[in-house]
């Protein structure tokens, strides 16, 4: 059975944590401090909103039913879809567009592997 990770994941509105594979975690927190540091460059009207990661751990035992825990793969793919919706042709959105898209190929590819 693989190894998991999870991102805890603030917003303004609430917490969740994003469930990933323990060799991708890092990835996705590193993902979030660069769109956190890039995003006030765009300039178009629609900015997908951002949480923050705040955290990693190896376990999580929920006691609130409010909190939910997101696929990592589900999670990536509502951000790329987020990103790919902001109406801008040029850096840094194509370069964080290319980010997301990179680490989405990898989890796929990773939960591929994982059913075989």
């Amino acid at each position: 059975m693989p190894t998991m990770r999870y991102v805890l994941m603030n917003s303004s509105s609430n917490i969740f944590f994003v469930e990933m594979p323990e060799s991708h975690a890092y990835q996705l927190s590193a993902l979030n401090l660069r769109l956190h540091k890039e995003i006030d460059k765009l300039t178009a009207d629609h900015v997908p909103q951002l949480p923050y990661a705040v955290a990693e751990c190896d376990n999580v035992e929920l006691h609130d039913s409010s909190i939910r825990i997101a696929s990592g793969l589900d999670y990536i793919n509502e951000l790329e879809r987020d990103f790919a919706a902001v109406k801008e042709s040029a850096y840094p959105l194509i370069a964080l567009l290319t980010e997301i898209r990179a680490l989405q190929a990898q989890l796929e590819q990773w939960y591929e592997e994982e059913e075989v």
